[in-house]
């Protein structure tokens, strides 16, 4: 078990990409704390679940990202923070002149200052543990961007930002920042979009999804939660230990055009 004996702190991880993450650290050894800024009874099953299959130790802490003292409460609260995945996001669509201020500040905060938050104070116990990996899912909106998603893509921008500036405070040590750039990633958030997409288009599922969700991503693919996780393990690992303060994008061509 290449993650055997670490602890992995993953924020936003009750759905998504975020428990992709969760589920392939546990099965590569890691013990993993799971989050958001629900306190459900699901949310806690979710963590037992995984430490059943796995036989890791799993958590869930409640945490909301949008505030930065929970965002440094849940790192303390772990205990143990071997490995960072600042994962956490929401989104909002409109024109700058009509982006509703609230709607910046919330996604600012969430997508962007909570991994400011959680990496303060997840560096001081990885240098105490003599080891540490700082993993932030950024986005091909990270590198590129699209109108209407102003906030999303000034947060995700500044992610990657983030993840070089870490890196480059750490490159004495054995500890590393990078940022994971998805493209289109099938989520039960995207799947639950496909039925109206196929309604506003009047397309079938495959042609909506390559002709119209996938367009910008030359593949014609969802990225899958499974690939994410599979990217942050091998960016936990030793091969790995040479790679800091990069972007690795998953995204099936977008930022090659």
């Amino acid at each position: 078990m290449v993650l055997a004996g670490k602890t992995a702190v993953i924020t936003g991880s009750n759905s998504g990409i975020g428990l992709g993450v969760a589920w392939a650290l546990a099965r590569a050894g890691a013990d993993v704390v799971l989050n958001s800024f629900t306190d459900r009874d699901e949310d806690h099953a979710l963590a037992a679940s995984i430490a059943a299959e796995t036989g890791v130790t799993a958590r869930y802490i409640k945490a909301d990202m949008s505030k930065g003292d929970e965002c440094r409460g849940l790192i303390d609260a772990a205990g143990r923070c071997d490995i960072l995945v600042n994962n956490a996001g929401i989104q909002h669509v409109a024109p700058i002149d009509e982006f509703p201020t609230e709607k910046w500040d919330a996604i600012i905060a969430i997508n962007l200052s909570s991994a400011f938050h959680t990496t303060a104070v997840a560096l001081p116990k990885m240098r105490s543990a003599g080891w540490g990996r700082v993993v932030n899912i950024a986005s091909a909106h990270g590198l590129t961007a699209s109108p209407y998603k102003a906030a999303y893509i000034a947060a995700k921008h500044g992610i990657v930002g983030l993840s070089k500036t870490t890196a480059l405070e750490t490159a004495e040590e054995p500890i590393t920042a990078n940022a994971i750039c998805p493209g289109y990633v099938l989520t039960p958030l995207v799947e639950a979009q496909i039925p109206d997409t196929m309604k506003k288009y009047g397309m079938g599922r495959e042609e909506v999804i390559k002709k119209v969700m996938l367009e910008r991503q030359p593949s014609r693919e969802f990225a899958t939660v499974e690939q994410i996780g599979g990217t942050t393990v091998f960016l936990c690992s030793d091969a790995a230990a040479q790679i800091t303060g990069t972007t690795i994008s998953v995204d099936g061509g977008w930022t090659a055009l």
